[in-house]
């Protein structure tokens, strides 16, 4: 590998680092998802700064093009990353599923608590506010005059 592919592979793989670690600290990606990030970093960076290291790991691999171990090492950790995030992700699909239901069973008990309040104006007698209390989200259904009309 030559001076020139090895000082852009050792400043990719830096970049890659701080890149990360700026993420890390601006709390656009949390620490526990940062691990595999700063692990591939680390490792590009290694191989990138020890010819030799990567020498050996092309000659055991079969790989004729030593700076192709570092692509394939990239690649690697890409598809680990995948299939981490994928784990993730489904994961919170579930707890979102489990979320709805909650949040379903709590709406349909809601209006039952309501109706058992006896404070306030009942649905028949005009409110002072101009909101009754038997429409959906509470929205008036009389005129007020402080109201702007809503624009066409």
């Amino acid at each position: 590998m030559s001076s020139a592919v090895q000082i852009l592979a050792i400043a990719v793989s830096g970049l890659l680092l701080v890149l990360v670690l700026e993420l890390v600290r601006r709390r656009k990606l949390t620490e526990e998802h940062s691990f595999i990030w700063i692990f591939c970093a680390l490792a590009l960076l290694g191989l990138s700064i020890w010819r030799e290291l990567m020498h050996t790991v092309a000659a055991w691999l079969g790989i004729f093009y030593p700076p192709m171990v570092l692509l394939l090492v990239l690649i690697f950790f890409v598809f680990v990353a995948l299939l981490y995030f994928s784990v993730v992700i489904s994961k919170q699909r579930e707890q979102i599923e489990l979320l709805l239901v909650e949040v379903a069973v709590l709406s349909a008990r809601a209006p039952d608590a309501e109706g058992t309040k006896d404070d306030g104006p009942r649905n028949d007698q005009p409110s002072t506010t101009g909101v009754t209390r038997g429409t959906p989200g509470g929205r008036s259904t009389t005129p007020r005059s402080d109201r702007a009309a809503p624009p066409r």
